[in-house]
C-alpha cells in the first residue's frame, strides 16, 4: 500500500532505485545498499522542462511556475546575504549556474523526500542538454557532497566525483577557508557554514538516540541511531585517523558535528 502511494505522490518524477524494506514494527527503511529482504524503490518518470526564473546561489533556483528547488546531494559555499557573510567560493558556484542555465530550460528528479523543511522542492537538476547539473558542480570542485538519507540517489557519482576535485585540489579544495581544521584545536569559538576537521577518533558513546565518535573530550561526530543501517560498524571507525565534512554545533561546552552518511567519513589511514 505504502508503494502504490509513493508512486502517486511522486507521478512526475524520473526513475529511481533505492533499496527498500520494511522491519518487524512496520516501518519502513530506504538504503543505498542491499539489505535482506529488501526490494528496488522506483520512482516514475518525468520529462517535464521548466524555465529557471532565478539563482539564489550555487544550490538553490527559483523556476518560472514560481516553485523554490534545492539540489539535491550538494552543497555549495554561501553568498552574501541577510545575515549572512559569503564564504570564499560562493559567489564562483551562484555564477557558474547562471551563465549555464540562461536562456535554458531544465528538468527535474526527485528522490525518496520532495522537500526539505523549508518547503523547498529537493532535486536533481538536468538541462535539456542532458547535463546532471548536482553532479557538474561536485566535479568542477563548485560543491561538497551531502547526502541526507533516504535521499541517495547518485550517491556513487557524487562521492567519485568529489574525491577526484579534492584530489586535484580545484574549486573550493583549494581555498585556505575549507581547509582540515584540526579536531584538537575544536575548543572555542563560532563555527560558522560548512567546516572540514581531522583527527584520531579514540573512542565511541553510545545514548539512546545517537552514537557518538569521540576525537576528544570537546569535540565528537553525532549520528542517529536511525542512521546506523548506511554505516558500516562504527566500532570500525576508532583509532583511526579521519577527515570529516559537515556543520560544527555547539552544546554547552561542546562541539559536534551530526553526520547523516558515510561519505562524509574519509579514511587517512
Amino acid at each position: 500500500m505504502m508503494i502504490a502511494l509513493l508512486f502517486i505522490f511522486f507521478s512526475f518524477v524520473a526513475q529511481a532505485d533505492v533499496y527498500q524494506w520494511v522491519d518487524d514494527a512496520g516501518q519502513s527503511h530506504f538504503s543505498d545498499k542491499p539489505h535482506q529482504g529488501a526490494k528496488i524503490f522506483k520512482l516514475e518518470t518525468s520529462h517535464s522542462y521548466y524555465q529557471v526564473k532565478k539563482v539564489y546561489d550555487g544550490d538553490t533556483i527559483l523556476l518560472e511556475n514560481g516553485k523554490k528547488v534545492r539540489f539535491l546531494g550538494v552543497n555549495t559555499p554561501e553568498v552574501k546575504g541577510r545575515n549572512k557573510e559569503a564564504q570564499a567560493g560562493g559567489e564562483e558556484a551562484k555564477q557558474w549556474l547562471k551563465a549555464r542555465l540562461k536562456n535554458s530550460k531544465v528538468r527535474l528528479e526527485i528522490d525518496v523526500e520532495k522537500k526539505d523543511k523549508y518547503g523547498r522542492l529537493l532535486a536533481h537538476v538536468f538541462t535539456e542538454d542532458k547535463l546532471h547539473i548536482n553532479l557538474e558542480l561536485v566535479k568542477l570542485g563548485l560543491a561538497s557532497v551531502n547526502i541526507y538519507p533516504p535521499n541517495l540517489k547518485y550517491v556513487d557519482e557524487l562521492v567519485m566525483a568529489g574525491k577526484k576535485a579534492e584530489s586535484d585540489n580545484i574549486g573550493i579544495w583549494k581555498y585556505q577557508e575549507f581547509k582540515p581544521k584540526q579536531a584538537k584545536n575544536i575548543v572555542a569559538g563560532a563555527f560558522k557554514g560548512w567546516q572540514r576537521v581531522v583527527g584520531k577518533i579514540n573512542n565511541i558513546h553510545h545514548t539512546r538516540k545517537n552514537s557518538y565518535l569521540v576525537f576528544t573530550d570537546r569535540f565528537s561526530l553525532r549520528i542517529s541511531k536511525k542512521s546506523h543501517k548506511y554505516f558500516p560498524d562504527l566500532e570500525g571507525y576508532v583509532g583511526k585517523r579521519v577527515s570529516v565534512n559537515g556543520w560544527i554545533n555547539k552544546r554547552k561546552q561542546k562541539y559536534n558535528m551530526f553526520i547523516r552518511h558515510p561519505s562524509a567519513i574519509k579514511l587517512l589511514e
